[in-house]
């Protein structure tokens, strides 16, 4: 294929007289006035530019703008900043990727079939679960999802959610819940910031949910999570970083039976909060009523590899009153890009950037606390974002603001004068200490004394 090439007005013109119609027609609902309608070839002619003088004008408008990748960002909660290799853009970037839809027809789809294979292929290897299906929209969609699948599958209508589960993804969760009249119990947090006080009532929950890290950055127990879940009879889920299943303990191994989490960290931009992907991983007795899509590979009649839609549990393929979820598509483009990342990170390479991001953090935290302005709200082990208190008489939106004028995004500035940051691979050591030493400064300016 071959990029899109626009028609010229005679090509225009012979389009439109083939079906009968000018192109005053086509925009007859347009009121014809001139504060609505204007002659565009006459406004060009009038006063036209060329190529170079309108690439110019449009720089120049462009550079009025802030660029975020001029400044120092220090910005997680939910979506985080690695490094993209151009390899990723430029491949995405190709018409069979950027143009291509759901595969319904597996013999002339089978590039986007592979595709979708091998993100289910990294996921499942990610997780430890042993069936993944072809992405969710994101995190918090995903969360909601496998909370219907839990209730479907006990047929009881009740769910626990710990408070550590990112506020966006609450909010889709009680969206969700609302509709189905699931009711959603929210569990608190203890003084480390895990979840520990799971529900202990015979049979009254189909599921209990955890993020880890959570989202203060706090690593929770998926152990305890797995063991209290199954006491009850309820399914065991955690949304999870991907990245942090380099280091961290897979869910899989942990005895969780559904596994979700936001592909975003899998270097794909933060772009102002999207687009991301969502994934999804269960068990083997809970494929069948797992929403989305399912890959498979096979062989056809003469031996050679290829590959089908296997499960389409959709409601475009079955009676609707019978649909699994409404999800309806996936992020599939989003799914390509992180999987031709995780292809080219290698375990080696995604294990090198998870460490780095969490001995960078350390490194950081260690600096601000240091200091005695800042102390740690919890001491449970971290990920690559750690949650801060300031001293009484900080200001943190101040400080924020005075870090801006500096080139530096701060953290994210939580009730109770506290300051969540997130750390990742990109930082070099000298970012971290100026970020250090300049917060600790304005600090020190805010108390009125002299930092060293």
């Amino acid at each position: 294929m071959t990029g899109y090439l626009p028609m010229d007005r005679e090509e225009r013109r012979e389009m439109l007289a083939s079906v009968g119609v000018d192109l005053d027609q086509l925009f007859s609902m347009i009121p014809d006035c001139d504060c609505v309608r204007v002659d565009a070839y006459d406004a060009l002619q009038a006063d036209g530019m060329s190529e170079l003088e309108v690439v110019d004008h449009v720089k120049a408008l462009s550079d009025e703008n802030k660029n975020s990748q001029s400044y120092d960002s220090y910005l997680g909660a939910g979506y985080y900043d690695h490094y993209q290799p151009a390899a990723v853009h430029h491949l995405i970037s190709r018409s069979e990727f950027l143009t291509s839809y759901t595969p319904y027809q597996a013999e002339i789809s089978q590039g986007t079939l592979q595709a979708i294979f091998e993100w289910q292929s990294y996921i499942t290897r990610l997780t430890g679960l042993p069936v993944a299906n072809a992405s969710l929209y994101d995190a918090s969609s995903g969360a909601a999802e496998a909370l219907l699948l839990a209730c479907r599958d006990k047929h009881i209508y009740k769910v626990f959610v710990s408070e550590g589960v990112h506020p966006d993804t609450m909010e889709t969760i009680h969206t969700y819940c609302h509709a189905a009249d699931i009711e959603v119990v929210k569990g608190p947090l203890d003084e480390n910031g895990q979840t520990t006080l799971f529900p202990d009532k015979e049979k009254e929950y189909a599921g209990f949910l955890v993020q880890s890290p959570n989202f203060y950055g706090v690593v929770e127990d998926l152990d305890l999570l797995a063991e209290r879940a199954h006491e009850v009879g309820a399914l065991a889920i955690v949304s999870q970083d991907p990245v942090s299943l380099a280091v961290l303990k897979r869910p899989g191994d942990c005895g969780v039976d559904i596994a979700i989490g936001e592909a975003q960290a899998l270097g794909l931009p933060t772009s102002y909060g999207g687009p991301g992907a969502g994934y999804m991983a269960v068990t083997d007795r809970l494929m069948r009523k797992m929403p989305g899509r399912i890959c498979g590979a096979t062989v056809d009649r003469q031996g050679r590899t290829s590959y089908v839609l296997t499960l389409q549990a959709r409601e475009q393929h079955i009676r609707r009153e019978r649909a699994t979820s409404n999800i309806c598509t996936s992020q599939a483009l989003m799914a390509t890009a992180a999987t031709i990342w995780l292809a080219l990170m290698g375990g080696s390479g995604l294990l090198d950037l998870a460490e780095q991001s969490a001995a960078k953090a350390i490194y950081l935290e260690n600096k601000l606390t240091g200091s005695g302005y800042f102390k740690r709200v919890y001491q449970a082990p971290y990920f690559r974002e750690f949650l801060l208190e300031a001293r009484p008489g900080i200001d943190l939106d101040e400080l924020n603001s005075a870090l801006l004028e500096k080139g530096i995004i701060g953290g994210l500035v939580l009730p109770g004068n506290r300051l969540l940051i997130a750390v990742t691979e990109k930082k070099t050591k000298a970012q971290l200490d100026l970020f250090a030493d300049t917060a600790l400064r304005l600090c020190a300016e805010q108390e009125g004394v002299g930092h060293a």
